[in-house]
């Protein structure tokens, strides 16, 4: 019998405000701007988790942490992308692949990448090589090239028999 597959899209966007560090990819980088968002406005882990949640039919992030609840103000999005994986897990749904785009003009991702797919992989039980990471600019045009955004695409390959 042949696995049953599906895949996912998940796409956020986040505006830069002053003020570091910067959270993405569940960790922390060394910058003089972050994210602003209800809840810890971790643009990759937001995409990441729609994307898993899209694949698998069981909603999207708003749905499972709606911005109207006080108690994800400020939440951690590994947190969330953790119980959202525990749903799609608990369907019957295997991980085969995650891909991710990061659309910003800054911080350079190469030197955080390794790091930023090692903390997914663990949030998820994957190996790392299951995670892939690329950042692309605005090449300083639209507001991701202005630097008043961050956007965030993941696409993912589940798979369940």
């Amino acid at each position: 019998m042949l696995p049953e597959l599906r895949i996912g899209l998940g796409h956020d966007t986040h505006r830069i405000a002053s003020g570091g560090p910067l959270r993405l990819g569940g960790i922390d980088i060394d910058a003089d701007f972050h994210l602003e968002g209800h809840s810890d406005a971790d643009v990759l882990l937001h995409a990441i988790t729609d994307s898993l949640l899209g694949a698998s039919h069981l909603g999207d992030i708003g749905e499972l942490f709606p911005d109207t609840l006080a108690e994800n103000k400020g939440r951690d999005s590994g947190q969330m992308l953790a119980l959202a994986w525990s749903q799609v897990h608990a369907a019957g749904w295997q991980v085969a692949n995650i891909d991710c785009v990061v659309l910003a003009e800054r911080p350079k991702l190469l030197p955080h990448r390794a790091a930023i797919c090692q903390r997914i992989a663990a949030i998820l039980g994957l190996a790392p090589e299951r995670i892939s990471l690329k950042g692309k600019t605005g090449e300083k045009s639209g507001e991701v090239g202005t630097g008043k955004i961050m956007q965030a695409i993941a696409t993912c390959l589940l798979w369940r028999t």
